[in-house]
C-alpha cells in the first residue's frame, strides 16, 4: 500500500482514469479478489493476466458496478463506481468474452441497438454508426447478421458495438478467444487507434503475445495482486535463470528434469527441454553444470545453454512463489 500512495502523490494534479484501493470480494467463505491496488492512466493498454479462478473477472466486474465489492473502492474518471455509476455508464464500453449481441439482428441493427442503449439521438446515432462500419471494415457486411460471419469478424463487431458511443473506458475480458492469430493482430491494432485517441482499455487475457502488447500488466493468483509492472520488466526480473537442454530420449530427460532440486519448472519446446531454474541456484550456468552431469548417464547426445527468459517464465515463477512482486518491479517502473 505504501507504494501505490507514493504513486499517487507522484502523480500529483493528474487524475487516474481508475483507481482501485483496497477492493475485496467475498463469495461466502471464499475471498475470491484480496486487497487489490490499481492506478490505471488514460491511453493505457492495461492487461490482466492470472490463472482461471485467479479473480481477474471479479475484479473487472466490481470495476465496471456489475458487482458490489465487499470492502474497498473503485472511482472512474473521478466518480465512485458504487454510487454514480448512472453517470459513469455512458462513459465505459464492454466487450465479453462470449458473443452477447443478438443473432437474430444485422451488423447495423446491432450497432443502433448499442447506441441507442448508450442514449445517442438518432443523427448522432447515424453519424457514429457509419464511422464504425468504416473504422471496423464492418460497411460490406452491414446487413449480415452475427451468425454467419467468422470469429474475428464477429469480434469485429462486437468491438464496434463497444465503442460505438465513444466511451472513455472500455473494458474487454478476453475478447479474443478463439480466434485466429491474424485475426487477432489486426484486432489489437484497432485497440492500439482507440489508445491513441485517448480511449483507456482494460483487457484480460491467457496469450502471451497479446500480453506482451500491453503497456503494464497486473498478474493475480488466488485473487491476490503478485505483479504490476510493464511485460518486459517482468522478464527481466526473471534474466539469468533459464537453460535449454536436448538429448535422447526426451519424455525420460523431463521426467528426470521435474524431480531436481535445482529446477522450478520444465517445459518442452520443440526438441528442447526448457528449465527455469530454481532461485537457489546462484548462476544459469552452475545449474547447466549440474543438470548435465546428473543426466549424462541417463541421456544420449546430451547438450545444452542458457537461454532466454519469456513471459510465460515470469508468469510461472511468479504463480509457484519463485519471484514475487518485490523483485520484478521499481516504483518509477509503475507510472505510465
Amino acid at each position: 500500500m505504501a507504494d501505490h500512495n507514493t504513486l499517487l502523490r507522484q502523480l500529483g494534479n493528474i487524475e487516474p482514469v481508475i483507481y482501485v484501493d483496497g477492493l475485496c470480494r467475498d463469495f461466502g467463505s471464499l475471498r475470491a479478489v484480496k486487497d487489490l491496488d490499481l492506478v490505471i492512466m488514460r491511453g493505457e493498454v492495461f492487461g490482466f493476466l492470472g490463472p482461471n479462478g485467479a479473480g481477474k473477472s471479479t475484479a473487472i466486474r466490481m470495476m465496471m458496478g456489475l458487482m458490489a465489492p465487499t470492502a474497498g473502492e473503485v472511482s472512474i474518471l473521478g466518480m465512485n463506481v458504487v454510487t454514480q455509476l448512472d453517470d459513469l455508464r455512458p462513459k465505459m464500453g464492454y466487450m465479453p468474452q462470449r458473443f452477447s449481441l443478438y443473432t437474430d439482428l444485422s451488423v447495423e441493427e446491432n450497432l443502433d441497438f448499442a447506441a441507442t442503449i448508450f442514449g445517442l439521438g438518432r443523427k448522432e446515432r447515424r453519424q457514429r454508426i457509419e464511422t464504425v462500419l468504416e473504422e471496423y471494415g464492418l460497411g460490406e457486411r452491414r446487413r449480415q447478421r452475427p451468425a454467419t460471419l467468422s470469429g474475428g469478424w464477429r469480434q469485429r463487431l462486437a468491438l464496434a458495438a463497444a465503442v460505438v458511443h465513444e466511451p472513455e473506458l472500455v473494458f474487454l475480458d478476453e475478447p479474443t478467444a478463439g480466434v485466429d492469430p491474424d485475426s487477432r493482430r489486426l484486432f489489437w491494432d484497432k485497440l492500439f487507434d482507440l489508445a491513441e485517441r485517448g480511449t483507456t482499455l482494460l483487457v484480460s487475457t491467457h496469450y502471451m503475445d497479446e500480453a506482451l502488447r500491453c503497456h503494464r500488466l497486473c498478474v493475480l493468483k488466488e485473487g491476490e495482486r503478485v505483479a504490476l509492472n510493464r511485460p518486459s520488466q517482468l522478464v527481466r526480473a526473471i534474466e539469468g535463470r533459464v537453460i535449454e537442454l536436448w538429448g535422447e530420449p526426451m519424455g525420460e530427460m523431463l521426467r528426470l528434469l521435474r524431480n531436481r532440486p535445482e529446477v522450478a519448472s520444465v517445459t518442452q519446446l520443440g526438441t528442447r527441454a526448457h528449465v527455469l531454474i530454481s532461485p537457489t541456484m546462484a548462476t544459469p550456468e552452475r545449474a547447466l553444470s549440474s543438470l548435465t552431469a546428473f543426466l549424462a548417464e541417463h541421456i544420449k547426445n546430451l547438450s545444452g545453454e542458457v537461454a532466454e527468459a519469456n513471459l510465460e517464465d515470469a508468469l510461472i515463477a511468479l504463480s509457484r512463489g519463485a519471484l514475487t512482486e518485490a523483485g520484478t518491479k521499481t516504483l518509477e517502473e509503475d507510472v505510465f
